[in-house]
């Protein structure tokens, strides 16, 4: 089964991806991840982020999961015309949804079945203990960012990165760097994070090394890089270490610029201090 393409820009970036346009001190880095972040900060884009409703971020993370955005950005809009109400609480259209109905709707994403299922149930969740929509909101921005988060990942369907991407995009928490197969991937390649370290490992690594403000446009900038560059199997600096406005910042681990050769971080053995 072919790969769903890339995007061409990231949709949480941009002049129309949410966040708000920030400044940020990007004078003596602390660390190397905090240099490679105010790098990625000047050839992308600088942003704080916070206030989507906290369902809907939800909703939409969980529809992003194992796709691309190019796939899950058509189910989430698809889904908002079907199911969004008047009343404006999708959390209780959705928790009275047809199952089928609502799969139908979001196929576009792949895992329809699965991902109508959990969405349903969820719902149902938020509309029980929170009474709905607003409730919910009011829990993610508002509660210890530790109980949100240990919340969220008690939800079927929701791992670590889509309960960071809630917090970051709704709750607009400090210090929250969510990991996906991009950052996970180029962390470990740069050598900001250890090459064996799994996604929590790397969320650690840079929660720790970044500071909590610079976390978020980290995260977005690190995704489009990814995606322009630093991509899996042929990254910039494979035919021309030259190519990549990053590569003076980068240990290049699992990367064989002279054979040619690309492997998994961890594949390469541990990056340098």
């Amino acid at each position: 089964m072919a790969e769903d393409p890339e995007p061409a820009v990231n949709i949480s970036g941009g002049d129309s991806g949410g966040g708000y346009e920030t400044a940020f001190d990007g004078d003596d880095p602390e660390s190397r991840a905090e240099a490679v972040v105010d790098r990625l900060g000047d050839l992308y884009w600088t942003k704080t982020y916070g206030g989507r409703d906290a369902f809907e971020c939800l909703v939409r993370t969980i529809l992003s999961q194992n796709t691309s955005d190019t796939a899950s950005q058509p189910a989430h809009e698809e889904l908002l015309a079907r199911y969004d109400s008047a009343d404006g609480d999708l959390a209780r259209t959705l928790a009275d949804a047809d199952q089928q109905t609502l799969a139908e709707t979001i196929s576009s994403a792949g895992l329809y079945n699965q991902k109508s299922e959990r969405i349903i149930a969820i719902a149902e969740r938020v509309v029980a203990e929170y009474g709905g929509e607003a409730g919910f909101d009011d829990f993610v921005k508002d509660e210890d960012p530790a109980t949100v988060r240990e919340t969220l990942l008690d939800m079927g369907g929701v791992g670590p990165k889509t309960a960071d991407c809630v917090l970051l995009f709704s709750g607009g928490r400090g210090g929250v760097f969510p990991v996906d197969t991009h950052v996970h991937r180029i962390a470990r390649r740069m050598g900001v994070a250890p090459a064996d370290a799994d996604h929590e490992g790397v969320r650690e690594a840079l929660e720790a090394a970044v500071p909590a403000e610079k976390c978020g446009f980290g995260h977005t900038a690190m995704i489009q890089f990814g995606r322009e560059y630093c991509t899996a199997r042929e990254p910039a600096c494979l035919d021309d270490p030259e190519a990549c406005p990053l590569a003076d910042a980068c240990d290049r681990v699992g990367v064989d610029t002279v054979a040619g050769d690309v492997v998994d971080p961890a594949e390469a053995g541990p990056t340098h201090d």
